[in-house]
């Protein structure tokens, strides 16, 4: 008894001297900031706080708001305190993790601040707010500030910043951009001004035409740029001035004459190639892909052909084969600017899975230097309108561990999907093969990870009805710093799996009462959960069952300790916390959609086990 108090002191001791030290670090960053900011190793106001011997969020320090759930920093305004130092963001977003991981706000409005390594604020990337308004700070914008995603606000006005902006249009959720009053200059950028409840540029060195969109706000928005033009400016864009042809009557019939027997010409070329693709049941530059065999998951290497005669192909016609081949693909980012359609088609590409509703190749660009994942899905029911306005949709909520389409193409046979390739596989691989260990803290951290996501994209798109659909762990990706990305989100096919979880042998009838798939998405991470548990993979197991009927039936013998990856027994891993996080999935799987947990609520519980097994490895190393 007396050795299990002894030991119970020393946990609670070690986990307050870690918690204190984890206190220090952000203490510390906050004082170089404001120290900097100050240019000197004085605070402005003792009252302020902002030093070593409180706590920023317990405190109140003047400027800081701290989340009530995780006591982390999300928000530091600094207006109008007349600082006449140096904003330096590599103090708060690379010196600092727990800054770039939960910094939400940043405003230092109203002061007369320089500034020094602006390109570092991009690893703040959750910033939404960033307000500099009325400082001195000066330079060119760096381009890295285009990677913040989830910006929505950016308040650079009344400043000294030149040169020509970034390709801040990238930033798909901005809905503010105020930059009037500095000495920038180039073109605009084609920014989506249907999002903007706020934008200004005037008093500038602008120049060219205003974006389409652009006049859906006043003229003083733009004003005193000497180089804009067109709309809602009164000076009109100069077009080209033709020069007069000077042609006779005689010159103008001559030259009417060569065109109409130019057309006729051409015309009775495209009728013969029209006779001939009947005649010859062909189906010329058609989309498909011709593979020698096939096996989930991309076991096997397919021949690549343009020119498919398999089944699918004889049923497309020849005329939208030939839209095909003219058609683009649709661009939602920089990254593959000037690919053409035909260019996506002829390149080298390897099958690497194949699922129910379509297939997934590796295209290698070599034109564009670019290695991509095209998905195609066959037969969906989903229009092309539809389709255009989802994928909009999509690009528009951001988050790092959601794999964003980068292009897609859609006809009324088939939509074509572009991603950015990821080296290392998927987690269904790293699972369940058998060269890589795959530990328990990795388990439940990209467990965390997932889950956390998820949470993010059902909250930003729960009006919009959409959910993942399709989510299996197959679907979660791992880049190249072994990072889980999820792919495929909103590729629900409609009218064809009501459930929308190909696992489950739930009826679909019992999701007929939900509108969307958002608990569906719970069932198929519940699945995922139990795959990391038991290292079984989601198909059929024992007497037909599949994994979560399999699992609850053991459970309910009390045989709980049975399920469990024999792996991660023998590493060592904590029954106590594989059983808490067996519960999370057991909840998850419940075959009533209204019983299941939201997974805002499945990411605050794995995170609450994850905090406590990362304690634990804390003491344990000690």
């Amino acid at each position: 008894m007396n050795r299990i108090c002894i030991w119970a002191f020393l946990v609670s001791f070690l986990l307050l001297t870690r918690s204190t030290r984890s206190e220090d670090d952000v203490q510390s960053t906050l004082v170089k900031f404001i120290q900097k900011l100050t240019s000197s190793n004085d605070i402005p106001d003792p009252t302020w706080g902002w030093n070593l011997s409180s706590d920023p969020c317990k405190d109140q320090w003047k400027g800081v708001t701290c989340s009530n759930k995780t006591f982390q920093v999300q928000k530091l305004q600094l207006d109008g305190l007349n600082f006449a130092g140096i904003f330096d963001p590599w103090i708060l977003c690379t010196g600092d993790k727990s800054f770039a991981e939960s910094l939400t706000e940043l405003s230092l409005n109203d002061n007369r601040l320089r500034v020094e390594n602006l390109d570092e604020i991009s690893s703040c990337k959750y910033l939404s707010r960033l307000h500099l308004r009325g400082n001195m700070f000066s330079g060119n914008l760096p381009d890295s500030m285009s990677r913040l995603n989830n910006l929505k606000i950016l308040e650079i006005s009344q400043n000294q910043f030149s040169g020509v902006l970034p390709d801040l249009a990238r930033i798909s959720g901005l809905t503010e951009f105020l930059a009037q009053d500095n000495e920038l200059s180039g073109f605009i950028p084609k920014f989506d001004f249907s999002n903007f409840l706020k934008f200004n540029v005037s008093k500038n060195n602008f120049s060219g035409p205003i974006p389409d969109g652009g006049s859906r706000f006043p003229a003083s928005s733009f004003d005193n740029n000497l180089g804009l033009c067109g709309e809602p400016l009164p000076n009109e864009c100069l077009k080209e001035d033709k020069p007069k042809s000077g042609y006779s009557r005689d010159q103008i019939l001559m030259f009417a004459g060569y065109f109409l027997i130019g057309l006729v010409i051409v015309l009775l070329i495209l009728y013969k190639f029209c006779s001939k693709g009947k005649k010859n049941k062909k189906v010329s530059d058609s989309i498909d892909i011709k593979v020698e065999a096939s096996d989930y998951d991309g076991s096997t290497k397919p021949s690549i052909m343009s020119n498919d005669k398999s089944a699918d192909s004889k049923s497309e016609s020849s005329a939208t084969s030939a839209e095909s081949a003219k058609s683009l693909v649709v661009l939602s980012s920089p990254e593959v600017n000037g690919l053409k359609f035909e260019e996506l088609l002829k390149a080298p590409a390897e099958l690497i899975g194949r699922g129910k509703h379509g297939s997934v190749y590796k295209v290698i660009c070599e034109s564009q230097g670019l290695t991509m994942a095209v998905k195609r899905i066959k037969d969906w029911s989903l229009s092309s309108n539809d389709f255009k306005i989802r994928m909009k949709r999509l690009d528009q909520v951001r988050h790092p561990r959601v794999l964003p389409p980068i292009a897609f193409y859609c006809s009324k046979q088939e939509k074509l999907l572009v991603y950015e390739y990821q080296p290392n596989g998927s987690l269904f691989k790293l699972l369940h093969g058998d060269q890589v260990t795959f530990d328990w803290s990795s388990r439940l951290s990209l467990a965390a990870t997932i889950a956390k996501a998820l949470s993010f994209m059902h909250e930003e798109l729960r009006e919009d009805l959409l959910a993942h659909g399709n989510l299996k762990s197959s679907n979660i990706l791992l880049n190249e710093n072994m990072e889980p990305c999820i792919s495929e989100y909103g590729l629900r096919v409609e009218n064809q799996d009501r459930s929308m979880v190909s696992i489950s042998n739930i009826q679909s009838a019992e999701e007929n009462g939900e509108q969307n798939t958002f608990k569906s998405d719970v069932y198929a991470f519940g699945v995922i959960l139990l795959e990391m548990l038991t290292g079984k993979a989601a198909s059929v197991q024992n007497n037909g069952m599949d994994l979560a009927r399999y699992v609850v039936s053991v459970i309910k013998e009390e045989w709980t300790g049975e399920v469990f990856d024999r792996g991660l027994s023998r590493e060592g891993a904590s029954e106590e916390r594989m059983v808490n996080l067996l519960q999370i999935a057991i909840q998850c799987v419940n075959e009533s959609p209204e019983a299941r947990p939201s997974i805002s609520q499945v990411a605050v519980m794995i995170d609450a086990i994850k905090e406590e097994d990362d304690m634990s490895m804390d003491v344990s190393q000690v």
